[in-house]
């Protein structure tokens, strides 16, 4: 008899055993089957507006000689149109948009998944780490911007990058993957380039959490060829400050991993999380290009985001019932107009010869010999044959930059000459721009995947959270 009840408490034992393991699974595929999705790629462009969209679009089109050429985001299937103003303004800045998508409420620019009144509130990626889900931030910025900030970090002023760094700490997000490791590292780090003010180790503290890290250049190449063999965690930060403009990592040889890479080796990581992932992955760069008054910047960088949203739709065809891919903008930047005055045009070819930035390459190129600098932008900008009425443009500015006058708000506090190159640039294009800030324009998003139909419609970026925060099930209560 003792035998039998022995055997029989054995054979209940296992039974339950079998049941917990498979728990999980039942539990994601009835999930699936209510329409929630597994996994979930949240895009977002920064200034990605209308105008970025469809010059990206047009320039594909020139380069490729083919009229038919379509960015991949623009052929999903369900899209929308989105208003950004803050709680405090009607142009938002990243900080407020970037706080209305990752948690649904309104606050004041400049704050990061805070209230006006300082109240945290719980962004989407927090909630999936509640629910135990894989969770990734990668960005072309510095991790510790804005938009990515929102989604892992609590503060009043999103200038405060050291202490953001620090929450990330605490976040318990698995893939980070950017630029900024200055705000990670003591301020006597032997390789320089630190902003903390103190004797801090951040990046060491992740390693001792175990995650996998890779920093600098150095370690780009061990990053590509890493590979996960059970459920890891990788932080991944290759730059003092942000990611290199796409058009400057493609024509430099930097090594540096570009967001698709970036992107691809996100999902080898956290596609072993047995239930499902929640990616954020910004394509951070545009909105600084079009801050610039640089097409070509924006453009590349539209491209390069073009192409991370590849990588999730080849997961996407593997997984179409369990996978949600949501595309959005925080903001629209720079005005950006495709046509101006009474010319009925756009040249996008003037850009096939455009080889730099104009932030980070243009900008302090001229120091005081005109000669060389018009050849230099002939060379890199494709400013060939330049009329009289475009040279004086340019030289108005030698003048300001020779002269050591304070031009005031002219050049938006960018280096006058490349400005005025820029301009001329923009203007053979018949491309405009009426800020160097952010306008308050409505713009685009896209999305496909379960549950992806929720998403349509013209909606304020609050909705944005609400709606995926609905589909997936998240609570988003204040912290």
């Amino acid at each position: 008899m003792l035998r039998r009840i022995s055997l029989s408490k054995i054979c209940t034992l296992f039974i339950l055993m079998v049941l917990l393991l498979n728990l999980a699974a039942i539990t994601g595929t009835a999930e699936a089957a209510a329409g929630v999705p597994k996994y979930v790629f949240y895009f977002i462009g920064d200034g990605l507006g209308a105008s970025q969209r469809q010059a990206a679009e047009f320039f594909l089109q020139e380069e490729n000689g083919d009229k038919n050429s379509k960015l991949l985001m623009d052929t999903f299937p369900v899209a929308g149109i989105n208003t950004t103003y803050s709680a405090d303004t009607l142009v938002t800045d990243s900080a407020a948009a970037g706080t209305a998508l990752a948690t649904g409420h309104k606050t004041n620019n400049g704050m990061i998944s805070v209230l006006p009144d300082g109240t945290e509130v719980k962004s989407l990626i927090e909630c999936a780490v509640e629910k135990g889900m894989g969770t990734g931030i990668i960005t072309t910025t510095r991790l510790t911007h804005a938009t990515p900030a929102v989604f892992a970090a609590h503060n009043e002023d999103r200038d405060d990058e050291n202490a953001i760094a620090e929450d990330y700490l605490e976040s318990g997000v698995n893939f980070f993957a950017g630029g900024g490791y200055r705000h990670f590292v003591p301020k006597d780090w032997k390789w320089g380039s630190s902003k903390r003010t103190d004797s801090r180790n951040i990046i060491q503290e992740f390693y001792e959490k175990d995650y996998e890290v890779f920093v600098g250049k150095s370690d780009v190449q061990k990053f590509i060829n890493y590979h996960p063999t059970a459920r890891e965690q990788v932080f991944a930060i290759f730059t003092s400050s942000h990611m290199p403009y796409e058009i400057d990592r493609m024509n430099s040889n930097s090594g540096i991993p570009s967001i698709a890479e970036m992107t691809e080796k996100g999902i080898e990581v956290l596609s072993r999380y047995s239930k499902g992932f929640f990616m954020m992955v910004e394509g951070g760069r545009i909105d600084h290009a079009c801050h610039a008054n640089d097409p070509a910047g924006a453009i590349y960088d539209v491209l390069a985001f073009d192409e991370a949203l590849k990588e999730a739709y080849e997961f996407y065809q593997k997984h179409p019932k369990e996978t949600l891919i949501v595309v959005v903008g925080d903001h629209e930047t720079g005005g950006m107009g495709l046509g101006f005055g009474q010319n009925y045009f756009l040249n996008m070819d003037e850009l096939l010869d455009v080889k730099v930035s104009v932030e980070d390459i243009l900008q302090g190129k001229y120091a005081g010999d005109r000669a060389a600098y018009f050849t230099y932008i002939e060379e890199n900008l494709g400013l060939d044959n330049l009329s009289a009425a475009e040279k004086a443009e340019i030289e108005k500015a030698m003048d300001i930059v020779d002269g050591k006058i304070d031009p005031g708000t002219l050049y938006g506090g960018y280096d006058p000459v490349a400005i005025a190159a820029t301009h001329v640039v923009s203007e053979r294009i018949n491309l405009n721009w009426t800020t160097y800030a952010h306008s308050g324009t409505a713009i685009p998003m896209c999305a496909m995947g379960v549950g992806a139909d929720d998403f349509g419609g013209y909606k304020d970026n609050t909705e944005i959270g609400e709606t995926m925060a609905d589909i997936m099930n998240f609570k988003l209560d204040i912290h």
